[in-house]
């Protein structure tokens, strides 16, 4: 695949990596349940890959936390997880993301996670059969209380 693909596709590999969550340890924090492993709220996150972040702040509904951790899908990005392990603070995703025009990148991430942020590192695979582009995801929970003005994920 040319360079200039890839460059034409890191918005593509930022919002397919949007989709998938895997997290950093941060400062301590109560034990959670492994139904719910981050807590509803304010968040900010930012997906990072050949070079280029996109920083997001959303408001998470307790309904939405699963969707929300993992394994996002958005309006451009479907994505489906078939490996999906979580627990004891630690997560490890691989799925696939497809776009409206049937494009398809392979998602691969690991990290820990903690009530009130996470980061995963891992990458994104554009062809089969090509390396994985490095990427990481990081997400921190600014408030339990979201702003009027907030937009819901």
């Amino acid at each position: 695949m040319k360079m200039s693909v890839l460059i034409r596709t890191a918005p593509v590999l930022v919002g397919a990596l949007l989709l998938a969550s895997a997290p950093m340890a941060g400062p301590a924090a109560p034990v959670q349940s492994e139904s719910q492993p981050v807590l509803p709220g304010y968040w900010e996150y930012t997906a990072r890959a050949l070079g280029q972040g996109d920083t997001e702040t959303k408001c998470v509904r307790p309904s939405e936390i699963n969707r929300f951790f993992g394994g996002l899908s958005t309006r451009h990005w479907q994505c489906t997880y078939p490996v999906r392990e979580v627990g004891n603070g630690n997560a490890h995703f691989e799925g696939v993301c497809q776009d409206r025009k049937g494009r398809r990148v392979n998602v691969r991430l690991n990290g820990s996670y903690q009530q009130e942020s996470f980061s995963f590192r891992g990458g994104a695979q554009i062809a089969r059969g090509t390396p994985y582009i490095p990427a990481s995801i990081t997400a921190r929970r600014l408030a339990a209380q979201c702003p009027a003005n907030a937009e819901y994920f």
